[in-house]
């Protein structure tokens, strides 16, 4: 069997599919069968689609409302990255010491980190409060990882095989580590009525993911979300001050990338809270700038640096991409700012 190309049918898949292995390598005797491991991988971003994609070559998940992470663990190290590659390890502590027992001894999981409600629903809010905020340095010990992909296992780089293949090898690997690491179970159920009971359980929404496709990094389609609120990234780019606003902030305006330059989307001047907004009203004006970022005339408006990342929840988007009913959830942390919504991708 060629050692570059693990076969489903071969002993090389048996093997890795256990996840056990008897001893690691002695690093001084580095094999020649070995792909070396990733420093990072840039994830596969699930591009966003109206509705559910229907046939058989589609899987489905619940979509997380959390902090995407990858989890690279070799002898005697683990390392837990945010999207954009920042090192959180010693914020994730649960998910770190769920780590100690996997019988691997070299692996790369994909997934979300979430903090759960009572009702078992992933609260991004409360995921943000445990970190202490944008820019906070709290340890989020609640916080526990969904894995949903296995890009490296036990010296084998498996980013070519189909994601059902994938999927076949993850399931063993993180048995026996819940709650700090659980599966993202596959939903065998149709794609619309799955999304119809997500969004009747108040679920964010489905994830749909095509079964026979590689792991491919960026928003390529091959994984798609569909919400039934949407809930994105916007840059700030100012806001309306209003003395009888809470903390002084009447709206926001916001900004999302459009051929790769930033466009107006609208503004947004609800769900603050009184601590969220005074909070906010003070970062912003550290960031106070005396022109727009981009070509915009708004009297009042006091404009910022587009550097801050809001999550908003809205409705849709209008014919000329303006946010419907859009609402303030909160911002993204530093090391998980770089989602910000990409209209030519809707």
């Amino acid at each position: 069997m060629c050692a570059r190309r693990i076969l489903r049918s071969g002993p090389g898949f048996a093997a890795l599919k256990s996840g056990v292995v008897s001893r690691p390598p002695d690093p001084s005797q580095p094999s020649l069968l070995e792909d070396p491991m990733p420093d990072r991988v840039e994830p596969c971003l699930a591009k966003l689609a109206t509705k559910p994609p229907e046939g058989e070559n589609w899987a489905y998940e619940v979509k997380w409302d959390g902090y995407r992470i990858a989890i690279h663990i070799q002898p005697g190290k683990v390392r837990i990255l945010t999207r954009g590659g920042h090192d959180c390890t010693n914020r994730f502590p649960t998910v770190a010491e769920a780590t100690k027992v996997l019988r691997v001894y070299s692996a790369i999981l994909d997934g979300e980190a979430v903090v759960l409600d009572e009702q078992g629903r992933s609260d991004f809010s409360a995921l943000q409060n445990a970190l202490g905020g944008r820019g906070g340095t709290r340890n989020a010990h609640l916080a526990v990882m969904f894995a949903f992909d296995i890009l490296y296992l036990n010296g084998q780089d498996l980013r070519r095989m189909p994601l059902a293949e994938r999927r076949d090898l993850l399931a063993p690997v993180i048995q026996g580590a819940a709650p700090g690491i659980m599966l993202s179970e596959e939903v065998d159920a149709d794609g619309p009525a799955f999304l119809t009971l997500a969004c009747e359980l108040g679920l964010e929404g489905i994830i749909a993911k095509r079964r026979n496709t590689p792991y491919r990094s960026g928003r390529g389609g091959e994984w798609l979300k569909i919400k039934c609120i949407q809930s994105e990234g916007f840059f700030i780019i100012g806001y309306e001050p209003s003395s009888s606003a809470l903390g002084g902030i009447g709206r926001l305006l916001l900004a999302a990338w459009k051929n790769n330059r930033l466009t107006y989307v609208g503004s947004v001047g609800t769900g603050f809270t009184d601590r969220s907004a005074t909070a906010l009203r003070e970062q912003l004006d550290a960031l106070l700038i005396d022109q727009p970022a981009l070509n915009l005339t708004r009297k009042g408006t006091r404009w910022v640096t587009p550097s801050l990342v809001a999550e908003i929840e809205f409705r849709g988007l209008t014919t000329d991409q303006k946010l419907r009913h859009g609402s303030y959830k909160g911002l993204r942390d530093v090391a998980d700012a770089d989602g910000v919504l990409r209209l030519d991708e809707v």
